[in-house]
């Protein structure tokens, strides 16, 4: 699929803008994903080729956390392993079940965990006390997490700091460094899945990939200037827009008023 240069430089933009918010609080997709839709791409298409530019936002950031010291390999690998097992497996899924079910869910999730985000003490740069073994934290987060981004993916960010914060006792910089991580992970699995089905636009995900590179490294630098002070607003507003959106699309009776 051939587009235009000043195409091609919208989509740029458009993904590093994305990265830049990604490497913070996840939620690049709503950016990325309507982008791609208007260009006319299949759907199956933008989504292989969504995952493509993606994996290299994430991998900027993760490895931008990584030579700064903030990933602990020794306790992380156990939900690395898991979540890509997880994400190839929903990424499978989601070619035989059905999803609405869990469209439809998924915007009052992502409201509950912005309230958590905005309200518990909990979610600060402070660490506190460990609530699941890392093996354990790898099947239920990492395995279960990843599934998900292979099967449906909005929100996937949300859900890994939710789970490092409420679960593991990170801090909000030391959970966001680990969340990149395993996103990193799930993007490569279902990466992998979406180019076997030949889902993937290499031309255009590679010139995304490049903007989505450089704005999650510029976020990832802002992560660790500024903390708590800046993760925690943005994690609760990007949750609240894509819930708002999700329930725009899936609930449009509820809105029927405003016509």
């Amino acid at each position: 699929m051939e587009l235009e240069l000043f195409t091609l430089l919208a989509l740029f933009g458009v993904a590093l803008v994305a990265g830049f918010i990604d490497a913070i609080a996840g939620g690049g997709g709503l950016l990325t994903v309507p982008a791609l839709l208007a260009t006319g791409m299949p759907p199956a298409l933008v989504l292989g080729t969504n995952k493509l530019q993606s994996s290299f936002g994430s991998f900027s950031a993760t490895w931008f956390y990584a030579r700064k010291g903030l990933l602990e390999w020794h306790i992380i690998w156990p939900a690395v392993i898991c979540t890509f097992i997880g994400a190839a497996l929903g990424t499978l899924a989601v070619q035989t079940i059905d999803a609405a079910i869990l469209e439809r869910l998924l915007p009052f999730l992502l409201m509950a965990f912005a309230c958590y985000f905005f309200f518990s003490p909990r979610v600060s740069d402070a660490e506190s006390s460990r609530r699941l073994a890392p093996m354990a934290f790898a099947l239920l987060v990492g395995g279960g997490v990843g599934f998900y981004d292979g099967f449906f993916g909005p929100g996937t960010g949300s859900f890994f700091a939710i789970g490092f914060v409420a679960l593991a006792g990170f801090g909000m910089a030391r959970a966001t460094a680990h969340t990149k991580l395993l996103n990193f992970t799930s993007n490569i699995a279902s990466l992998l899945f979406f180019a076997l089905g030949g889902k993937v636009v290499w031309s255009v995900g590679f010139c995304m990939a490049l903007g989505q590179f450089i704005g999650a490294r510029f976020g990832s630098k802002m992560v660790l200037k500024q903390g708590v002070k800046l993760i925690k607003p943005l994690l609760v507003t990007v949750s609240l827009l894509m819930s708002a959106k999700l329930v725009w699309s899936q609930y449009p009776e509820l809105f029927a008023w405003l016509g």
